[in-house]
């Protein structure tokens, strides 16, 4: 394997914020104001430890949620969008 694929940078951006559903396939975000960003990070693994922490962090609010975006798939549309 290819040493440059193994230590590819792969931006992921982590936020959370609480949610608004008339159901659950329809939520946003209550106060867009108030999303947190809880920061970007270069692998998926490093992007999961940020998320879970937030997320145990608010676990009395059942309103409250947190996402891993995968922002290389978005710099890179062309990217195989099952890599993490």
């Amino acid at each position: 394997m290819d040493s440059t694929k193994i230590n590819q940078q792969l931006l992921h951006l982590v936020i959370g914020g609480e949610l608004v559903c008339v159901d659950p396939q329809n939520c946003e975000f209550k106060d867009l104001d108030a999303v947190d960003f809880v920061g970007a990070y270069g692998s998926y693994e490093d992007a999961r430890a940020a998320w879970k922490n937030a997320a145990q962090r608010t676990v009395d609010n059942a309103h409250m949620r947190y996402f891993i975006i995968h922002a290389h798939q978005l710099l890179d549309p062309h990217s195989d969008k099952r890599k993490t």
